[in-house]
């Protein structure tokens, strides 16, 4: 019983760590166990284990005898993210550049070109879905387990700092020019040339980031 309610703890906490995400819990917002667990039809026990999970993550902060709320984003804790996946995925795409294969270079091709085709047609939203796709290749290509798993977290935490960036036309455009930067340096096995276009393709989005001032995400 204590392997499924752990299993079960596990998918509550990455249900209500999606939605503070992507903001249907709003900071301040206060998480109640049993209101949770009838909507997920759990139990209280796996909720107060996700509970504490995000709570070492510093999503949410318990006070005893009040409660569980919503801590959210700064605009330092987003900063501090963007610069731990500068130095990663640096790391990650020279790694890439040395190991990709055929396929993998392939399919994030395929993926620029749906991409330039859905800025056509101005679908921003396919844009940024398919900026995940690119980067979730990118970071299986470096064939790194432990760089894979980091860089996919943290790109959670990111999602919609992201979302937002790519849903501006320029920047959109802008970004899928870097990745084609960064996909011709892996094709001709450069990690040097990898590294840096990663690194370029990160400080502008940081940039942007900066400039739009980032108030839907919690920002200070």
């Amino acid at each position: 019983m204590d392997g499924i309610s752990h299993s079960l703890g596990q998918l509550v906490f990455q249900k209500i760590r999606e939605e503070i995400l992507d903001g249907t819990y709003a900071k301040g917002k206060e998480l109640k166990e049993t209101a949770i667990g009838e909507e997920l039809g759990v139990s209280r026990t796996p909720v107060r284990e996700a509970l504490r999970q995000l709570e070492l993550e510093g999503l949410i902060t318990i006070i005893p005898n009040k409660g569980a709320f919503v801590v959210g984003f700064s605009g330092q804790d987003i900063r501090d993210i963007y610069e731990m996946r500068l130095a990663l995925e640096g790391l990650c795409v020279k790694r890439a550049a040395l190991s990709a294969d055929r396929v993998q270079i392939e399919r994030m091709e395929e993926i620029l070109y749906l991409a330039d085709f859905h800025y056509s047609k101005g679908h921003m939203e396919q844009m940024a879905g398919l900026d995940d796709k690119f980067h979730g290749l990118l970071y299986e290509a470096g064939g790194s387990k432990v760089l894979e798993h980091a860089l996919k977290d943290y790109h959670q935490y990111l999602c919609r700092a992201r979302k937002t960036s790519l849903s501006n036309r320029e920047r959109a455009q802008q970004s899928n020019r870097e990745h084609w930067r960064i996909l011709e340096a892996v094709r001709e096995q450069n990690a040097e040339k990898a590294e840096e276009a990663v690194r370029m393709h990160i400080k502008c989005a940081i940039q942007n980031m900066e400039i739009s001032g980032g108030r839907e995400h919690g920002q200070d």
